[in-house]
């Protein structure tokens, strides 16, 4: 059984270790492709990253007995060798090759992990790696134009002979300098001779040079590539450039000199990386600690943890509050009885403490869920790239607010929404090149991701640049699919027409794609955004561009709700989505179009009757005093009618089953202690239906 557990846990620390992998790798190429579609150079080291990733994988692939996993690895290590020595260029037919191997990582890590996936076909994709392989550059070697001193070319590793020959077909200069240092500071002196020259060259490699050396010191000769001139690097480099010379070039007729460089400026066809490490010194006498100790610290201060283990902590946390409420009620009714009251003050400072203790917890624990939408975006970002790519669409996409945090679990489920979005933006949304030209755009279209935390909710827009929406080809479609009869059609607001692309089967494609066209796609994001307590809203212009905007809560792990009262049964409303609760003036009600509503400093409020709604059979009638909660989700707002409150309190939202999970209206249940429990409304449900129309909601309260 042990052996079993041991398994599963290294098996769960492989998975873990490669997506992170996985995930870097496509940010490394999403940078590559931006550098590949711009003027400037490719730099090497990221290059390099990409290559180290790729090789990792195959690594702990092969330890873990992953060997197809590992196989794919092992080819496109081999394509990224050729590519990193020059053998290969970097097209968009190889990064193309090399993003196809990340999403087959991905789909090999879905399949192990039991997730849906279309499966790899690695016949085919080993033939895709032979094809862009089978590209090798043969050109003449470059290195022949220097007068090289053979040992030297004889001690190059093969990556830094290629650094070589690619500074060389730049048309730069080769330069030699000579430095002496001593080993008892050559580290510090080596970072500060790599910092100087950064601006203006790139180090090729150290070569030890056994002149003037002994045992407290030791000569160095650095091979140098530069755009600069002798005298302007010479300038860069200080006293460390008294022995610099330059490399004469073979033949009689020297290459004409570069243009002088700044020393802050480095030459656009130069990028000055240091590709090469130093040879190690000898370790230095006042080190503290052996190798050997400092190869067995950590250098990461994280820690893997499984989301479930999070969850069952805030389970607990979740209990504890419901104890802390329990010792509440106790104390009050100590406090209640003269001859307990000291007692019941000496519990009452008890508790306090355990409530400022049980905040910090339940603050620690959430802030350990919270994870960047970055790692989100740049996932869709690979999407973005193949979707314009299948479409023969150019398509910048701009991300901000990566930083911004969500709750884990939200994130996950988020995925697959905003994937429809985005495709939906390219396929629907932005124009061809050509069409964008005539309209005057810019060929290239813009997708912008937007994300920014406003009060306890997280906002999310995407934006595009694209034609926009149709407003009359929207009610045609509906009117002709049989979504709206035509009367109906002519009393839709501006908003309400834009909504009609979230009911299901609306489509205004009648050709279906492998993208779009089918009737679903909008209707799933708007069901699968509730369902994570959010609402989404959609702006468009014709001509101009549309805009979709998400507004989510931060966690669903434990809220503070307020706890009301409605036809003697108990209920809960996030707190997230309350903006305030004013005592209700039947004075103040008023009709407007068959819906109450009231008046709220200037503004109109439409208003519901919860009980209504829920279609609640009240033992005795309604009270006389009852109570307004205004709830607010992005910009829309509806004044929920209740008949009492009673206060705010920490919930953990339980799920109601898979018999009631789809019952509109409720997000859960809650258990509020001394045998109470409470259903938790959806707040973004509720007002989406209010807002539709209270004549419609009677089905809502059947269901319920």
């Amino acid at each position: 059984m042990a052996g079993s557990d041991d398994r599963d846990r290294l098996r769960e620390e492989f998975l873990a270790e490669a997506q992170e992998i996985i995930e870097s790798l496509s940010r490394d190429l999403l940078m590559l492709d931006q550098a590949q579609k711009g003027d400037g150079p490719i730099d090497p080291d990221l290059i390099n990253e990409v290559f180290r990733g790729v090789h990792t994988l195959k690594g702990i692939a092969g330890m873990f007995g992953y060997h197809q996993l590992g196989a794919v690895a092992h080819a496109l290590e081999d394509l990224l060798d050729d590519v990193r020595l020059g053998r290969v260029q970097i097209s968009a037919e190889v990064l193309d090759v090399l993003f196809e191997g990340v999403e087959n990582f991905g789909r090999m890590l879905s399949e192990d992990t039991g997730s849906e996936g279309d499966g790899v076909n690695l016949g085919q994709y080993a033939v895709s790696i032979d094809r862009v392989a089978a590209q090798s550059d043969h050109a003449p070697d470059p290195l022949d134009s220097f007068e090289l001193d053979p040992a030297v070319l004889s001690v190059l590793t093969e990556y830094e002979e290629h650094r070589l020959r690619t500074n060389i077909e730049q048309g730069v200069h080769l330069f030699r300098l000579k430095v002496h240092f001593s080993l008892a500071s050559i580290d510090s002196a080596l970072e500060e001779l790599k910092n100087r020259a950064k601006p203006l060259a790139e180090i090729i490699t150290y070569l030890p040079s056994m002149d003037g050396s002994d045992g407290d010191s030791i000569d160095l000769e650095v091979l140098l590539a530069s755009g600069a001139t002798l005298e302007a690097l010479a300038e860069a480099l200080g006293q460390d450039s008294r022995q610099l010379t330059l490399v004469p070039r073979s033949g009689a007729t020297p290459a004409p000199p570069p243009r002088q460089a700044s020393p802050t400026t480095r030459p656009p066809a130069m990028p000055a990386r240091d590709t090469h490490a130093p040879p190690a010194a000898p370790p230095r006498a006042s080190a503290d600690v052996s190798l050997e100790q400092r190869s067995l610290r950590s250098v990461a201060n994280t820690v893997r943890v499984d989301i479930r283990k999070l969850d069952h902590l805030m389970n607990l946390v979740g209990e504890l509050a419901i104890i802390r409420s329990a010792v509440g009620r106790v104390t009050d009714r100590l406090r209640g009885h003269p001859a307990l009251r000291k007692l019941g003050l000496e519990l009452h400072r008890v508790n306090r403490g355990f409530e400022r203790r049980l905040e910090e917890l339940q603050d620690g624990i959430l802030d350990v869920r919270m994870v960047p939408l970055g790692q989100l975006f740049d996932k869709l970002a690979r999407i973005v790239r193949q979707v314009a790519r299948e479409h023969e669409k150019d398509v910048h996409l701009v991300v901000t607010g990566a930083e911004t945090e969500l709750d884990k679990l939200i994130v996950e489920e988020l995925s697959d929404p905003l994937m429809h979005i985005i495709r939906n933006a390219i396929d629907h949304g932005i124009e061809s090149p050509k069409v964008r030209e005539i309209a005057g755009k810019s060929s290239t279209g813009t997708l912008a991701l937007n994300a920014y935390q406003k009060g306890n909710h997280v906002l999310i827009e995407i934006e595009d640049d694209g034609q926009g929406m149709n407003e009359q080809l929207l009610l045609e479609t509906a009117v002709r699919k049989g979504l709206l009869t035509k009367d109906s059609s002519t009393e839709l607001s501006r908003e309400e027409i834009l909504n009609l692309i979230f009911t299901p089967g609306f489509s205004t494609r009648s050709q279906i794609t492998d993208t779009s066209g089918r009737g679903v796609g909008m209707d799933v994001v708007k069901t699968n955004i509730s369902r994570l307590g959010g609402i989404i809203d959609a702006q468009s212009e014709l001509g101009t561009g549309t805009k979709f905007t998400i507004t989510l809560p931060v966690t669903l792990a434990i809220i503070s709700a307020l706890l009301m009262r409605i036809g003697g049964r108990h209920y809960a409303l996030p707190i997230t989505s309350v903006q305030e609760a004013i005592s209700l003036d039947p004075l103040t009600l008023r009709t407007v179009e068959g819906r109450e509503v009231i008046t709220l400093r200037g503004s109109t409020l439409p208003v519901c009757r919860l009980a209504d709604l829920f279609r609640l059979q009240r033992t005795e009638p309604a009270p006389e005093k009852q109570f307004v909660v205004v709830s607010a989700v992005g910009q829309r707002r509806v004044g929920f009618v209740v008949d009492d409150l009673d206060g705010q309190q920490d919930i953990v939202i339980k799920p109601l089953g898979p018999s009631l999970q789809n019952v509109r209206g409720f997000a859960g249940a809650t258990d509020l202690g001394d045998q109470r429990v409470a259903l938790v409304l959806d707040a973004p449900g509720l007002l989406e239906e209010t807002l539709v129309g209270l004549d419609r909601t009677t089905s809502l309260g059947a269901r319920a």
